[in-house]
């Protein structure tokens, strides 16, 4: 079965609506985990405008399953992260402007100013994945970089699978092609692969066809399915996709 690591950043987002202590990102962590979370994941921007530094502290002394930090790739972010010490730290491309994150890292184009940060992540023992396209140079790039895994964007792919006519479902089928040709590059490469970004309980079917994919990071569906089942039963739903 396929690994699910929950991202509860949409927890956070509730609470910051009205600038409260509830709903509490840890205590939904916990929850997420009962339900057969095999980890958790949040994403620290630079603008604090959901998951705060306290967040990560309080998920780092209570979680039982895997703490995944999504992060850009500075150096405000590398001491937060070295003096937390999560399972994993992703690293994800940011623009202050953005509503969710909406592209991969270009990790070719970067590489001379990752590399610094990443350095520090992998001799503090902390586990390397990056957030990227369906490229195989960006794969490569992560995997010379010291990468034990990589995470492939699927927001193409959700969005397509959005639009329900002929021409929609030819250009999805080459999308699900690239993401399968990718997933085997990386696997080849010694890397574990997950995706991510837009999946839900419906168009994550095509995706679990590929055998090469070793787990999924959710976030937006599974919240806001548990707004109706709670987040107990919303991960558990999902958990019997994979």
């Amino acid at each position: 079965m396929r690994k699910l690591s929950v991202n509860i950043d949409h927890i956070a987002t509730l609470r910051e609506a009205r600038k409260e202590v509830v709903p509490d990102p840890v205590q939904a962590a916990v929850f997420a985990e009962l339900g057969g979370a095999d980890g958790i994941t949040v994403h620290l921007r630079s603008d604090r405008r959901h998951i705060k530094e306290r967040d990560l502290e309080l998920l780092r002394k209570t979680i039982k399953t895997e703490l995944n930090l999504e992060m850009a790739s500075t150096n405000e972010m590398l001491v937060v992260a070295l003096r937390i010490k999560p399972d994993m730290i992703t690293l994800v491309p940011e623009r202050p402007e953005e509503l969710t994150t909406e592209g991969g890292l270009d990790v070719v184009k970067y590489y001379k100013t990752i590399k610094p940060i990443v350095e520090k992540i992998i001799k503090a023992g902390i586990g390397l994945s990056f957030f990227i396209e369906t490229d195989k140079n960006q794969v490569a790039a992560a995997k010379k970089l010291g990468a034990e895994q990589i995470e492939i964007n699927t927001n193409q792919y959700c969005e397509k699978s959005k639009i329900k006519n002929q021409k929609s479902k030819i250009e999805l089928n080459k999308i699900v092609d690239k993401i399968e040709a990718i997933a085997k590059y990386a696997k080849n490469q010694g890397l574990r692969v997950h995706c991510g970004h837009g999946i839900d309980y419906w168009n994550i079917e095509p995706i679990l066809a590929i055998k090469e994919i070793d787990g999924f990071s959710i976030g937006f569906s599974i919240i806001a399915r548990a707004v109706l089942v709670g987040l107990k039963e919303a991960v558990l739903e999902m958990k019997k996709n994979l």
